[in-house]
């Protein structure tokens, strides 16, 4: 299963050109872009995607998943959808950018009370700048934040930055696709 999300990230998400390169949502310029939307909005890799994020989160005490909307919100999804067929149904929270500035005016939708333990997802960590706002976000909302889970660390800081502020997990790495890449020549 693990094999064929990665293969799928891989054929639909990876581009590389060490000519141009790629401006990062981070500021930084890479070789590498990886756009996992590509992956997770496709029938079968936001399904893969949901299974082995629950697998990973399964035996965690944890009752809902979200992140930083736009980039956890499908992760997050699957995981749930997920979730319920196996039978530990989570919830899903959604950690917006800026506070909503009209009607109740929140910066994040829960279905659950503040006290609840989540995992924090994202789709691509680079310096974690985004993930660690989600973080606060969950934390500010009265979360309790057990772990973080990226579909993809690129392995440029970000695993680094968010271990500052709890435990972090990837499903895999820049390496990973670059790996893959070599190997298919």
């Amino acid at each position: 299963m693990k094999e064929k999300l990665l293969d799928l990230l891989y054929e639909r998400s990876f581009r590389f050109d060490p000519n141009k390169g790629f401006l990062l949502a981070s500021g930084q310029k890479s070789d590498v872009y990886i756009d996992v939307k590509k992956t997770v909005l496709f029938s079968e890799g936001v399904t893969l995607t949901g299974e082995i994020v629950f697998d990973m989160i399964k035996d965690d005490d944890v009752a809902g998943i979200g992140g930083l909307t736009l980039g956890a919100d499908p992760i997050a999804y699957a995981t749930a959808f997920a979730s319920n067929l196996k039978g530990k149904a989570l919830s899903v929270f959604i950690v917006r950018k800026e506070t909503k500035a009209h009607g109740t005016q929140r910066k994040i939708e829960m279905p659950f009370e503040a006290g609840t333990s989540v995992v924090v997802i994202d789709d691509v960590v680079t310096t974690g700048g985004s993930t660690i706002k989600a973080i606060e976000g969950a934390r500010d909302a009265g979360l309790i934040v057990k772990k973080v889970v990226a579909l993809v660390d690129r392995e440029e800081g970000g695993r680094e930055n968010i271990e500052a502020h709890c435990p972090f997990e990837a499903v895999f790495t820049k390496t990973d696709l670059l790996n893959l890449r070599k190997k298919r020549g």
